[in-house]
């Protein structure tokens, strides 16, 4: 079966959109070739010089196809039961005789249709229509134009290899007045191969370019990457952490890996050790050298380099990075030694000049916000009057480090250089802490801050920037979010739920909503609406993707379109996360039967009566001297007797203590429905119905305490 190989060859590519390309191609070129009939086995290459794609077991050509076709209303192809011009004309189009053609009822009337045997297309026919749309198809930042024509791609493209086996497929790629043809020509490696490479047939390319010190395939890179890198700290007596980050852009940015060892003078050790990785990993791409038994605390003077170069020549490689870091360093100690001279408090006039928004103001202004709120949250702990104090302060101190020297030229050092400023200015350690901890986490799945003064002053600073950037209408739509306000919502429930924060979050967002709403002139009450619904929406998905809630139970938790259940979640983020865990639970170990039934039906019926939601107690909504049969009475007595325990449950969020309450109840509803002593619910009489309308409200009340069964789906 043949094999075929494409390979477009540029100008040095990207990192970031070699990895975004090869991704697209391993998904849509299959997709491609199934849409065509085609089927075969799709192996994506890609270097900075080159993408690839090598498809084996392709067929030589289609297979055959029946198709089926539309032609015009049966009506107008047919007069009497004669065909008519248009039939005569859909006939010919089609290539066949009259006596093909058949009539047909659709859900638009009787139509012609006729059925056509396709013959299978050549696959270097289809081939040569594929592959300028795969190629001009890749979608990436800041695509460029070159020569004088209108394509767009990345880098220029230089060459193109298309090989069906060991035959030449013809393409020509066409860019203005620069026409590029395919051939079986690639290139090698720039420096250890500097001439043409010939590729033979489709399936030599991995070995041909290996031969010409080109690693085509990015995975094989990888590994060998880890495997030089691991054998040079091993020899320095060190180990060192392999970033997934840097670990890709590395493997994208080299054709032939080896691994350099540099080295710096040992005085720069003196610098934080987030300064030196931060200079080596972020800015220059280096894995860095940490002693044995230490974790990412204490460094060796020495780091590796991914050189793309001539093994034979590390040294000069070495000397070369040697001579940046040392550059860096010095200007990261110059910094460093310039920020010491003034104590952190020092550098909060100059937020002034730094702009938050444009209409909300500067980071002072900011600033000042998140004090106020922080205060608002530890009233609302009532936590004690030194920890508050420590909050107030790290809230005061939280956003001075992006106006030192060291933030401006690292500005992903925000926060951890505020901490050590923090505690060289004589700061409390948990305050300084907080300055660092209180942007964490950082993404999904970061740590969670550890202290309580990080977390209250992470919460205000999310807080803050939800409300006032939702209060200028600059609400996230699709999956444009340039606040990142959704990872700002799903990190306040993150570090309320870890650390069990008693949060009234339905109070906050009112309370801030109002001050934001009168200072700056807007609709508060519309304002927390929309906040409300934009923070049930990313509990619902924590719900679903993180704590593997089935979707209908955290559609019972949450309630839909239910303004009860929205405030109860937003008052207790707890409760709403340990009443989903507990439904997940009791269905995965099916308790949850023993009472759905019964449960269910008795919320359906209630609905159409009129007892409010939060009623429990029966004595004061059913009149006994309504009862008919013994079934009423013992339904009413079980719901008596049930009130403790719900209560109980509401309390403790003991829902256990709920379940058994419910569990203890379904006979009682049972028999109502369907015993020897069953009763109509709907009875002619309205005050009965009303009254047995009671009763399964009850039973849904209590059930609401821990969910709306109405929107749980049986056996999921």
């Amino acid at each position: 079966m043949p094999g075929f190989l494409l390979e477009v060859g540029t100008e040095e590519l990207p990192a970031s959109f070699l990895s975004d390309a090869l991704v697209q191609w391993q998904e849509r070129i299959p997709q491609s070739l199934e849409a065509n009939g085609l089927k075969g086995d799709v192996q994506v290459y890609g270097t900075p010089r080159r993408l690839a794609v090598l498809i084996t077991g392709l067929p030589s050509q289609q297979p055959d196809r029946e198709e089926e076709i539309k032609g015009p209303p049966a009506q107008a192809a047919f007069k009497d039961g004669q065909p008519t011009a248009a039939a005569a004309g859909f006939a010919k189009k089609q290539g066949v005789e009259l006596d093909a053609l058949s009539v047909r009822p659709t859900d638009k009337g009787e139509f012609v249709f006729v059925q056509k045997r396709i013959p299978g297309r050549p696959v270097a026919e289809i081939l040569t229509e594929l592959v300028p749309q795969w190629i001009w198809g890749l979608e990436g930042k800041r695509l460029m134009r070159w020569g004088n024509g209108d394509a767009r791609f990345s880098r220029p493209i230089r060459w193109l290899v298309a090989l069906l086996d060991e035959t030449v497929l013809p393409l020509e790629l066409v860019n203005g007045s620069k026409t590029i043809q395919s051939d079986r020509i690639s290139q090698g490696h720039r420096v250890l191969h500097p001439e043409p490479v010939t590729i033979g047939q489709a399936t030599d390319y991995v070995t041909t370019l290996k031969s010409a010190f080109v690693t085509v395939d990015p995975e094989e890179r990888v590994n060998l990457i880890k495997e030089q890198v691991n054998a040079v700290v091993e020899n320095l007596g060190g180990y060192t952490v392999i970033y997934p980050d840097l670990l890709a852009e590395v493997t994208n940015l080299v054709e032939y890996p080896s691994a350099v060892v540099g080295k710096f003078e040992p005085e720069f050790l003196e610098l934080p050790t987030e300064v030196i990785t931060e200079v080596m990993v972020t800015h220059q791409r280096y894995f860095p050298v940490f002693k044995p038994g230490s974790f990412e605390q204490e460094l060796l003077p020495n780091f590796i380099t991914i050189s793309n170069g001539n093994p034979k020549k590390s040294d000069i490689v070495a000397v070369g990075n040697e001579r940046v870091i040392r550059a860096r360093l010095a200007d990261g100690r110059f910094f460093y030694e310039a920020d010491l001279t003034k104590p952190i408090e020092s550098f909060l006039p100059q937020l002034e000049k730094v702009t938050f928004q444009e209409e909300l103001g500067s980071v002072r202004t900011k600033v000042d916000r998140i004090v106020q709120i922080a205060e608002q949250i530890s009233s609302q702990l009532e936590l004690a009057e030194d920890q508050s104090q420590r909050i107030q302060r790290a809230a005061l101190l939280c956003k001075a480090d992006l106006v030192t020297q060291m933030v401006y030229e690292f500005p992903e050092l925000q926060g951890i250089m505020g901490e050590k400023y923090a505690l060289a200015s004589g700061e409390d350690p948990e305050v300084a802490k907080a300055i660092y901890q209180h942007y964490l986490p950082k993404g999904a799945g970061d740590i969670l801050p550890e202290t309580l003064t990080g977390k209250i002053v992470g919460l205000a600073d999310r807080l803050d920037t939800l409300v006032s950037i939702f209060g200028l209408g600059l609400i996230p739509s699709g999956s444009s979010d340039p606040f990142a306000l959704r990872r700002a919502a799903n990190a306040v429930v993150k570090i309320v739920w870890f650390d069990n924060l008693p949060i009234n979050l339905d109070d906050l967002l009112k309370q801030i909503a109002t001050d934001f709403a009168a200072k700056y002139h807007k609709d508060g009450a519309s304002l927390t609406t929309a906040l409300q619904e934009f923070f049930l929406q990313r509990i619902r998905t924590l719900l679903q993707e993180e704590k593997q809630i089935d979707y209908d139970l955290v559609n019972a938790v949450l309630g839909e379109n239910d303004p009860e259940y929205t405030e109860r979640t937003l008052k207790d983020l707890l409760d709403v996360r340990d009443r989903a865990l507990y439904l997940q639970q009791i269905r995965n170990d099916s308790t949850l039967d023993n009472i759905y039934e019964t449960v269910n039906r008795s919320t359906r019926l209630a609905a159409q009566g009129d007892l409010d939601t939060k009623q429990l107690e029966p004595t004061t909504v059913v009149r006994q001297e309504l009862f008919q049969k013994p079934s009423e009475a013992a339904l009413y007595n079980a719901l008596i007797e049930s009130v403790p325990q719900t209560q109980a449950a509401q309390q403790t969020r003991n829902y256990q203590l709920l379940l058994a309450a419910l569990t203890k109840i379904a006979p009682a509803v049972s028999n109502f429905f369907d015993g020897p002593d069953s009763v109509l619910v709907m009875d002619s009489d309205p005050e009965i119905k009303r009254n047995r309308l009671h009763l399964l409200g009850l039973v849904r009340n209590h059930a609401r305490v821990l969910a709306d069964f109405g929107a749980i789906v049986k056996n999921l």
